[in-house]
């Protein structure tokens, strides 16, 4: 029997940053890089993470002549209003390149202001539930992005996710023209992340692997690199939450995150992230939480629409061998990612990360969170294509097996 792949009659476009610095140290080469496309910068960052790294960057922004303007106002969720806000200061100091520092807050903050500068129209236009997908009709300035989380993959993808403060909803730009320009990728940057962060950067990386793996849009290309960065991300992401300083495992698994966003840009992603970008906006969560929380659910509800690739995930996750057959081994995939989520006490941080409502309350809201997830598209991509209620049921679920102070997944 010959391979089959959608390559042998269809066209596609890969899509990456034009170039990628990884390594130790890599940080060093912002201003030799930001030189080659610009003379004044603007620096985008949280005021958390500028604090830490922001003298080093401004240093090598400097050695190479290059003037700045910092703008770090950036919140978690990025919002309309920081891009905004960064876009006046882009303007005031006419700026020519845009530097972001951080992880994917910053990053797409960095690329909304990218929007703004090459297109008229205000950011909520070019979202995907009012625009639809590669709604950008002109590249965004250079970006040069340096990474400091190993998680969110949005140095080297063509999404943005903003939250609408106005509506309490994120919503989702989606275009080429948005892709950085350049990605540092320094592993030291990432000791500073805490145990939490760290936790929940690594399960976003993931679960971006594992939806670009088994969704409806993949190919050969993003699936070997959706294949590397689940390897790479389960054997070292444990040893990273659970010894920051160490350099090896850091390492391994901002490679990973990279391999990851390089896949589902290229891919898609699919049911969880439609479902966790609403989960998150009503119950204030990291985004990386919420994927912890909906992603075994989803695997469970999937498994049967795509055994053999299920079957690959739960063989790399470890809950599975080669000599279990195709559907048994699909049906440990969760069992995997629960026992990950597990092993970093992802639940545990519910306490200090989100505010989850009564059960009354949340109910009241799952058919608000339902709509916005179908408007996202992700969930089109599927594996098993949801319906409405399918949707509903599986948030009743996590909230009585994962958010409910009682629940198995908390206690």
């Amino acid at each position: 029997m010959s391979y089959k792949t959608v390559l042998s009659d269809q066209t596609r476009t890969v899509v990456s940053p034009s170039k990628v610095v990884v390594g130790a140290g890599a940080v060093s080469q912002t201003g030799e890089q930001a030189s080659l496309y610009g003379n004044t910068a603007l620096v985008i960052a949280t005021e958390q993470i500028f604090d830490i790294h922001g003298e080093t960057l401004l240093n090598t922004l400097e050695r190479e002549g290059i003037e700045t303007a910092v703008y770090t106002d950036v919140r978690p969720d990025p919002t309309v209003e920081n891009v905004e806000e960064a876009y006046d200061r882009w303007t005031e100091h006419d700026c020519d390149v845009i530097v972001t520092l951080g992880g994917g807050s910053s990053i797409d903050t960095g690329k909304g202001v990218g929007i703004l500068a090459a297109n008229d129209g205000s950011i909520r236009d070019f979202g995907v539930d009012k625009a639809g997908y590669e709604s950008v009709p002109n590249p965004i300035p250079p970006l040069i992005a340096v990474n400091t989380t190993a998680g969110t993959g949005s140095e080297a993808t063509r999404s943005i996710v903003l939250s609408d403060t106005a509506t309490a909803t994120k919503f989702l730009i989606v275009s080429q023209n948005v892709v950085p320009t350049v990605a540092l990728e320094d592993p030291e940057l990432t000791v500073s992340l805490p145990r939490s962060h760290t936790a929940f950067t690594g399960i976003d990386a993931l679960t971006h692997a594992i939806e670009a793996y088994v969704s409806t849009e993949s190919y050969s290309i993003p699936d070997h690199l959706a294949e590397e960065a689940m390897e790479r991300i389960v054997r070292s992401l444990p040893v990273a939450w659970a010894n920051g300083q160490n350099l090896d495992a850091r390492a391994d698994v901002m490679v990973g995150q990279l391999h990851a966003g390089q896949a589902f840009t290229n891919s898609s992603v699919a049911l969880v992230h439609g479902m966790a970008r609403p989960l998150g906006a009503q119950l204030h969560i990291p985004h990386g939480l919420a994927n912890a929380l909906i992603l075994p659910y989803v695997v469970e509800f999937s498994t049967m629409a795509a055994p053999e690739k299920y079957a690959t995930i739960a063989r790399i996750l470890g809950t599975a061998s080669e000599e279990d057959g195709t559907r048994e081994a699909a049906e440990k995939a969760a069992d995997g990612i629960y026992q990950l989520c597990d092993d970093l006490s992802l639940t545990g941080y519910l306490d200090d990360f989100g505010d989850v409502p009564s059960r009354d309350a949340y109910l009241d809201v799952i058919g608000e969170m339902t709509q916005d997830a179908i408007d996202s598209g992700s969930p089109d991509n599927n594996p098993r294509k949801p319906t409405r209620s399918e949707i509903e049921e599986i948030y009743r679920t996590i909230y009585d097996d994962a958010l409910a102070p009682n629940s198995p997944r908390r206690s």
